[in-house]
């Protein structure tokens, strides 16, 4: 696609300003999904009821799963809309999606109230979140990688990851808050609600934000944009790419699902933790998980993508059995807070560096599409499925550091595809452009 001169087009007034409306819908995106994780119990209980408590808590994990497979229908579908239309018009479309599936499940009556009902609607909420979300970070992060100025695009896609850590930070504290407040059978029955009806409150300022977003002179300077049957038919043909992205990205999604949404249950269901030291955890990991993306993609930035998506995979290859090996042998907090610090200084580093990698290898007239269908695949297929495959491996085989597995299989894929990516110093498409 030709592009006229940037200098003919708009420029971005205030680059802080914008990534702060652009990561602003990351934030509901992500309070939401820490929300249902760590507060799978009682979910599992109000709108999933069972005999065996194992199960009705795969149930509700079920259904959190099931909602991330429709992220890869929202990548192509909403993905293309935003490459055809703007970052700026589809950001706010998502974000309107993503806030419906929120405002349902906060207000849902229970199972006991409304019969088989009530698990419908809420997994008809979770397919709304989870079509949204398929294109949310993809359109972020592309919009963040536009306004990138040269030589800094992993440090500023790293933002779109960072700023979902404020969310789990902020429910974190919410959840703190309601479990010093309230006594647990409260907080089971009814009290778990509310920090979702704060999520309703916050949705008009995110609407806000997101209306004064500006257009990225990028997609302003190009001369024509493709219609939705171009970037269908170019995201098939550049399936390539977009599965080796999948298997990048990989183990990023795992891991971040790994320590924000299953490590609550994890140590209250199977460490045998208190709620609150479960949470103090996730919050103090909210907050290295903000520091560590930026750090990820900035030194990426200096030292390239290859080196360091190695090295954070290769480590967590390594370690992270041995580490819940450790962790389950004689848990503690401050063990689980040292095991759950590793995780998340593996998930940012390289979340950080996956982020810009992502971007850079992707057609850049279908940039959206193929980002989002590329991460979408991996949150879905894998991500989103580490609290329901954590939970299955441990009732399966009986060891509860099962789960570092999975995540050494999500390592695997992601050394497996950078070295097919980054072969010979170059990107799939470098090659592919100089071949041309």
């Amino acid at each position: 696609m030709s592009q006229s001169s940037s200098s003919q087009v708009p420029q971005i007034k205030s680059r802080l300003g914008a990534i702060l409306r652009a990561t602003s819908g990351n934030f509901l995106e992500q309070f939401d999904f820490f929300l249902f994780g760590f507060y799978a119990q009682a979910i599992a209980k109000a709108f999933f009821p069972s005999e065996n408590e194992t199960a009705a808590l795969l149930n509700a994990f079920g259904v959190f799963w099931l909602g991330a497979l429709m992220r890869p229908v929202g990548a192509v579908v909403l993905g293309a809309y935003i490459d055809r239309i703007g970052r700026r018009k589809g950001l706010i479309v998502t974000l309107s999606i993503m806030a419906i599936g929120t405002v349902v499940i906060a207000l849902c009556p229970s199972y006991a109230t409304i019969g088989i009902a009530a698990p419908i609607i809420v997994l008809i909420a979770r397919l709304l979140q989870g079509f949204s979300a398929g294109v949310e970070l993809g359109g972020v992060s592309v919009y963040l990688a536009e306004i990138a100025t040269p030589g800094n695009r992993g440090f500023y896609t790293s933002f779109q990851s960072a700023s979902q850590q404020v969310a789990i930070f902020v429910a974190s504290i919410l959840g703190f808050v309601l479990s010093e407040s309230m006594p647990a059978a409260t907080v089971a029955s009814w009290g778990w609600r509310i920090p979702f009806f704060v999520g309703c409150l916050i949705i008009p300022v995110i609407f806000f934000l997101r209306r004064t977003l500006e257009e990225t002179p990028a997609f302003l300077a190009m001369k024509k944009h493709p219609t939705a049957s171009e970037v269908f038919a170019s995201a098939i043909a550049n399936w390539r790419i977009v599965v080796l992205g999948m298997m990048i990205a990989v183990l990023t999604t795992t891991t971040f699902y790994f320590v924000t949404v299953y490590t609550p249950t994890f140590g209250k269901t199977v460490l045998k933790l208190s709620t609150q030291d479960a949470l103090l955890v996730t919050l103090l990991v909210a907050v290295t998980n903000f520091i560590w993306n930026p750090v990820g993609g900035a030194v990426s930035d200096r030292i390239g993508r290859k080196p360091v998506l190695l090295a954070i995979a290769g480590l967590s290859l390594i370690t992270a059995y041995p580490a819940l090996h450790w962790l389950v042998t004689n848990p503690s907090f401050g063990k689980m807070l040292a095991v759950e610090m590793m995780f998340s200084f593996y998930f940012g580093v390289y979340s950080g560096t996956m982020l810009g990698c992502l971007v850079e290898i992707v057609p850049a007239h279908v940039r959206t599409t193929c980002f989002s269908l590329a991460f979408a695949l991996a949150a879905g297929l894998f991500g989103t499925f580490t609290p329901f495959a954590s939970t299955w491996l441990i009732q399966r085989t009986g060891d509860k550091a099962s789960p570092g597995y999975w995540l050494m299989c999500a390592a695997a894929l992601g050394i497996v595809a950078a070295l097919i990516v980054y072969r010979g110093g170059q990107t799939i498409e470098q090659r592919e452009t100089v071949a041309a």
